[in-house]
């Protein structure tokens, strides 16, 4: 498994701060995978994300893109951020000009595109994120859904290979974390390794296909969904939970007599849809 970022032997401490934030940490972004991160609140995770970026520079240790080293310096931070986009937690803090089509506009001119260039890479975006008809609107008159997706909509315009997200379905209802999810998917079938830190364990292992937890500023675990949550005793002593479609699949598996490779890779819909269908045999018995 080849890694697209690593972070080698960080060590970062915020300002005021004698305790690190991360020390001596390590952790390797595998290509094309969708990755949650999981930990507790101060346990490292925005921080990981911050330095995955090049947003904050480690007091020691490297980052590396493809095994190459990344400097921190303008010129190579301006290209390296290009390449992996983050998307913060509060989108406000993103979106920074009057309307949607302005924002949008924002961070390509930065990019260096401009004229019928820039023109015509602004309406691929507008459309591809179905935002037609908030193009003209003030961003203040955005929900926090759709602000979301604006921001979304403006990294995703310069097409990073590494997507980075802070908490992103924080404050959203089960209909518009759907939609992003979905949206989630789309961007990583298109080829974009993505990058998720969240409190959300049934989230984590219904989406993504690798996990990392940090617990004080250290990786104590990194693996598939289920080679995470097949530890009970693990997940517990770490004060996190099994998630309830994972609890699902094993009663289905130690009390009918199911291909185990199915139910292990089958996705809620379907897991659903044959509960539905043994529900009705049931009834016509």
């Amino acid at each position: 498994m080849t890694s697209l970022l690593e972070l080698k032997n960080i060590t970062f401490a915020y300002g005021g701060n004698a305790q690190p934030a991360l020390q001596n940490f390590s952790i390797k972004i595998p290509t094309g995978k969708r990755c949650a991160l999981l930990g507790h609140n101060g346990s490292g995770k925005s921080t990981v994300l911050l330095l995955a970026n090049g947003l904050l520079k480690p007091n020691e240790g490297m980052v590396l893109w493809k095994g190459e080293q990344i400097h921190f310096k303008r010129k190579n931070l301006k290209e390296f951020r290009q390449k992996t986009g983050l998307l913060f937690q509060n989108a406000d803090e993103m979106l920074i000009s009057p309307t949607v089509f302005e924002d949008i506009c924002y961070g390509l001119i930065n990019a260096g595109f401009g004229g019928e260039t820039l023109q015509k890479k602004v309406e691929e975006i507008i459309k591809r994120y179905q935002l037609d008809h908030l193009k003209d609107r003030p961003i203040h008159h955005l929900s926090l859904g759709e602000k979301r997706r604006v921001a979304l909509a403006g990294i995703m315009g310069l097409e990073p290979e590494l997507l980075l997200l802070d908490e992103p379905t924080t404050y959203l209802d089960p209909s518009q974390t759907k939609v992003f999810l979905n949206e989630m998917n789309r961007i990583h079938h298109s080829g974009t390794t993505v990058v998720m830190s969240t409190h959300d364990l049934n989230l984590a292992y219904e989406w993504a296909n690798w996990i990392f937890v940090i617990e004080k500023g250290q990786l104590i675990f990194e693996g598939t969904p289920d080679e995470l949550f097949v530890n009970e005793r693990f997940v517990l002593e770490k004060g996190l939970s099994i998630p309830l479609f994972f609890q699902l699949k094993h009663l289905l598996k130690a009390s009918l007599d199911l291909d185990q490779e199915m139910i292990k890779n089958a996705s809620k819909e379907e897991i659903l849809q044959f509960l539905k269908g043994l529900h009705e045999k049931k009834g016509d018995s």
